[in-house]
């Protein structure tokens, strides 16, 4: 190393050092790195990378890794701690391979250290085929769990990044899918600021998210990847995020393609990086040459965007020896391993979610049963157990093979597919979709009980383009559950044996004649490559069901406004009007938890105090079984001056309680907290009364008759003057 080269000193700090290489690449060098599959520079021994990897539950399309269950499933456990270990682990097995592929030299396509995770937008629309990737409809919880996420991923060294996290898809983003690249999503600066902002919010100020990804769609008539408001105003100015930002895949082309926005791609890679998009997914950028030659573009410019994607590298230790960095450590053999494997399985069952359990027929005595059901598309089908946007893992564990893994040998277990997830009409050779009911009838009739698995998979929803034949782009056009799974369920409950049902799916559906037919019924979610067992153990009792909805599932498509109208009037339990079918934060237990002894540490303060208001309650585990229950706090504003929502979840806390026990769990709220959003979108402490929720579910009457639990609450009031706060 010499003076020259003070970029490679490690003892240096990261501004010198990205300075002093930033010093020595030519413009052309400089622009090269700013498309996704960066070039090499070899005489400055910056070496080729590819930017984009993926890891949204698993180290994804870079061969074997663990895989867990989909986001929308690990929301449903509504746990900081889970996820964070999930991303800590995902981390582990990111830098193994990463530091394999090193060895090799294989630089491609998701090899690299960038992880394009997590989605944390809001799941407004429950037709929505990306839905499955976040963590649901709720802007509180989606921040919670977005900043657990990225924190686990990212890791706490002081000085490098286990991985780089990715906050995506600022913002306003949540289909439809068909029209994503020339779309305008048009939303009120209230709705802005109260819904779709405040979890990149929490990525960016809390989390220290290293990047931000831009949506397809335009926000107000900006283009996402090109927004002086998204970018400038709010991103890097109120919010002062100084990491890199990158367009979604194909979105700098469509700003002059398809949005019309510009006219030539030399100006809209121009207009993009002038706003701060860094780094382009796509090839648009190697026209900057041009926007620069036509004055449309600086070096100057250029270079705040190269600095930002450099110190990135520099953080993941890309520029350093490799003794240098712990991370490169991490041996190959922690990838795939049985403990990952173990986390898997823990994390499917913490995101199952028991909707009904009539006369406690669940959980089912093994032991006594001579005969078992297994009916259904997805008893036996590998690809509801994934989700998109996945790796690959070396071992899958399908509803029916959890099944046989957990009865013992004396029981007899009887399978029948019964119908496959599409078929309506007969087959060119004359096969008729409903061939299979005889055997799943059948099957049925010889068994003690049923476990129909029905639902959705990955083929019927997901991304523009990655679902077959699919007349909404990805998203679903309707609610209900497709083929002939709704007459199959009615053929076999005419056999008049107890039905459970299992429900495959990364987002709600239709759920009346399911709720109606059957005597249990599971919420599975993608479950991961452990989700048969974990089914299993939920089914006989070796497991106590904990998770609750992350999104509302509502009775029909009645209940849904206009999937292009980005109002949320109507929308997500927060200001739907009438009652689902089942709402957020719903989830039975095979035990009985009581609430009791709600205190505040204070019943009024002045708008100006800086301090906390402590939430004390008590639960107790009434049953007589050992259980996890998620205490859920919801404030109301009783007095506000504009529409706000009936209540907005401000506290979860999960505690584990053995039969009888009983636990003090506290939670404190910030001014902040009591905060609304006005017209204007400011944060407004306005004076007035307030009311605090506290229990196992949303404060609603029907919520708490599904839940057969009471919920506790109290007002507290806040003196003073209105007070404007930082958002």
């Amino acid at each position: 190393m010499t003076e020259e080269n003070k970029y490679k000193n490690p003892d240096l700090p990261l501004e010198e050092r990205v300075d002093d290489l930033l010093s020595k690449m030519t413009l052309e060098e400089k622009m090269s790195q700013m498309i996704y599959d960066a070039a090499a520079v070899e005489r400055l021994d910056i070496k080729k990378y590819n930017w984009w990897n993926e890891c949204l539950h698993g180290v994804a399309r870079a061969g074997t890794a663990t895989v867990f269950p989909q986001a929308i499933g690990m929301a449903a456990s509504f746990s900081e701690e889970l996820l964070h270990d999930v991303a800590d682990t995902i981390a582990d097995e990111a830098r193994a391979k990463y530091n394999e592929a090193q060895k090799h030299n294989d630089r491609g396509i998701y090899k690299g250290l960038t992880f394009w995770t997590p989605n944390i937008n809001i799941f407004r629309d429950p037709r929505w085929g990306r839905g499955q990737e976040t963590y649901g409809e709720d802007p509180y919880l989606t921040g919670r769990l977005g900043v657990a996420f990225i924190e686990g991923l990212q890791g706490d060294h002081p000085k490098y990044l286990k991985a780089a996290a990715c906050a995506k898809h600022f913002a306003v983003h949540s289909g439809p899918e068909s029209e994503r690249h020339h779309f305008d999503a048009v939303v009120n600066k209230k709705d802005l600021r109260e819904t779709y902002l405040p979890a990149f919010r929490d990525a960016v100020k809390e989390a220290d998210v290293e990047a931000v990804m831009g949506a397809y769609n335009r926000v107000n008539g900006e283009p996402a990847c090109a927004s002086e408001e998204l970018m400038e105003n709010i991103l890097r100015g109120e919010w002062e995020f100084d990491g890199h930002y990158v367009s979604d895949c194909g979105a700098i082309e469509d700003i002059y393609v398809r949005h019309k926005v510009q006219d030539s791609p030399e100006a809209a890679a121009a207009m993009a990086v002038n706003k701060g998009c860094d780094l382009n997914c796509g090839r648009v950028y190697e026209s900057m040459k041009i926007a620069v030659e036509e004055g449309l573009l600086d070096e100057e410019t250029i270079d705040k965007s190269v600095k930002r994607l450099m110190k990135t590298r520099f953080k993941l230790g890309m520029f350093d020896a490799e003794a240098e960095v712990p991370f490169n450590k991490i041996p190959y053999q922690v990838n795939d391993s049985k403990e990952n494997r173990e986390l898997a399985r823990e994390t499917a069952r913490q995101s199952i979610v028991m909707l009904k359990n009539k006369d406690s027929i669940l959980p089912l005595a093994k032991n006594e049963l001579d005969s078992i059901a297994v009916i259904g598309p997805n008893a036996d089908s590998q690809p509801v157990l994934i989700g998109n946007y996945s790796g690959k893992a070396s071992k899958y564990v399908t509803l029916v093979d959890g099944i046989h893994n957990a009865v013992n040998d004396n029981t007899r277990v009887y399978y029948a597919e019964g119908c496959d997830l599409r078929t309506t009409e007969p087959s060119y050779w004359g096969n008729q979709p409903d061939a299979g009911f005889a055997e799943a009838v059948t099957a049925a009739e010889k068994s003690d009980v049923v476990v129909i698995c029905l639902g959705i998979s990955p083929e019927l929803e997901g991304e523009e383009g990655a679902v077959a034949n699919s007349d909404g782009g990805g998203d679903k056009i309707d609610l209900k559950l497709p083929g002939m799974q709704e007459e199959l369920l009615a053929a076999v409950a005419e056999t008049g044996k107890p039905i459970i049902a299992v429900i495959t799916n990364g987002s709600p559906v239709e759920l009346n004649s399911v709720t109606e037919k059957a005597e249990a019924v599971l919420e599975a979610w993608y479950p991961g490559q452990e989700g048969g067992n974990a089914v299993a153990d939920i089914l006989f009792g070796d497991y106590n069901p904990s998770a609750k909805l992350p999104v509302t599932f509502v009775k029909s498509m009645d209940q849904l406004p206009d999937f292009r109208d980005y109002s949320m009037q109507n929308r997500t339990y927060r200001f739907m009007e009438e009652d689902p079918l089942y709402p957020f934060g719903f989830g039975l237990s095979y035990t009985d938890f009581e609430y009791s002894g709600l205190e505040l540490s204070q019943t009024e303060f002045n708008s100006d105090f800086s301090g906390e208001t402590k939430v004390k309650v008590k639960i107790k585990n009434t049953g007589d079984t050992a259980g996890k229950e998620v205490a859920q706090l919801y404030l109301r504003d009783l007095e506000a001056s504009v529409p706000v929502a009936k209540y907005e979840l401000r506290g979860v806390k999960a505690l584990d309680l053995a039969a009888g026990e009983e636990k003090e769990v506290e939670f404190n709220l910030t001014p902040r907290d009591f905060a609304l959003i006005d017209n204007d979108g400011q944060a407004v402490l306005e004076t007035g009364k307030f009311k605090i929720f506290v229990g196992g579910s949303q404060p609603d009457q029907y919520s708490q008759i599904l839940n057969d639990q009471k919920v506790l609450s109290a007002e507290i009031k806040v003196k003073g003057e209105d007070l404007k706060l930082e958002y």
